[in-house]
């Protein structure tokens, strides 16, 4: 799995207060922590910064270069501060998140790109929003983001597809066609393009002792349709465990059965059973209630664990 590490983001009140006072031990030190915990990339989300980015952008890639090669993916919808941290990357081909299909940013932001020989993460979003369905999030990337590309000869080994996660509090019956847009992506082009998701959005506003085990389901059913790219946090140890379990076909404990029986089930086009689990067993009790809100058959509360 190519983890982009999430852990660098302004929604965090450490990295605001960080980049309030210029910090640059915590962000070396976060860099490094995520580096160590197994990050393929590094996400660097400093929000539009509309006042400071021709000074920010560059701080921030000297400062994370310093001690570590791991490849920066700039997280922002300012596209001057992007290409001004673009023009100071000294190391690994940076990655820009993102374009979208609305025309103002795939017209600038893929020349962005393949100006400075970044890969590139296109959301399948234009300017009516995101499209509940699997199919019509395809579309926009086979009849809009492609298309563009191809247009201005942007190298398609560069590019990054992202169907969009949402969350399940709020937005759950895109959780099951979010599966659906990542199986089909796979196919939708020759040589298909790279498939990426934001794992953790499919948890926001949901209570945080939740969170992590929300993303761990979610991501074991998008590894069975295929998925091996992701912004995610590596330094969740039980998500990187079963990110292990799953790529190593590993069922040596219930709970790695488990997994790899979602990631199955899923992979062939069927629903996990309540067969599948132990329901007497409360850690199986919870990923299977887990299961059930992610597919959209048992609307989702706050307090679903307890129902």
């Amino acid at each position: 799995m190519y983890i982009i590490g999430e852990n660098i983001h302004i929604i965090s009140e450490k990295v605001k207060e960080a980049l309030k006072e210029k910090n640059a031990k915590f962000f070396q030190e976060l860099a490094i922590k995520q580096a160590e915990g197994g990050a393929s990339a590094l996400d660097i989300n400093l929000g539009p910064r509309k006042k400071d980015w021709e000074e920010v952008f560059p701080w921030m890639v000297e400062t994370v270069e310093a001690v570590t090669d791991l490849p920066l993916s700039f997280d922002s919808t300012n596209l001057m501060g992007i290409e001004a941290g673009l023009k100071k990357v000294t190391k690994a081909q940076a990655i820009i998140n993102s374009t979208s299909a609305e025309p103002e940013r795939l017209e600038k932001v893929p020349l962005l790109a393949k100006e400075y020989d970044a890969k590139l993460v296109a959301l399948t979003m234009g300017s009516s929003g995101i499209p509940v369905g699997a199919d019509d999030r395809v579309t926009i990337a086979l009849e809009q983001l492609i298309p563009r590309m191809l247009e201005i000869d942007y190298p398609m080994e560069n590019l990054i597809i992202d169907p969009l996660v949402l969350t399940v509090s709020g937005c759950q019956e895109y959780c099951p066609e979010l599966l659906e847009a990542v199986r089909t992506l796979q196919f939708a082009w020759d040589p298909p393009p790279a498939i990426s998701v934001g794992l953790s959005n499919v948890s926001n506003a949901v209570p945080r002792e939740n969170r992590a085990l929300i993303n761990r389901v979610y991501c074991a059913m998008l590894m069975g349709v295929g998925l091996n790219m992701m912004i995610a946090d590596p330094l969740d140890e039980p998500l990187k465990a079963t990110i292990r379990i799953i790529e190593e076909g590993d069922d040596s404990t219930p709970l790695g059965k488990l997994y790899l029986k979602i990631a199955e089930r899923t992979s062939n086009m069927e629903e996990p059973i309540a067969e599948d689990f132990d329901l007497s067993d409360p850690q199986q009790l919870d990923i299977w209630k887990t299961v059930q809100i992610l597919l959209n058959q048992v609307i989702y509360a706050d307090s679903y664990l307890q129902q």
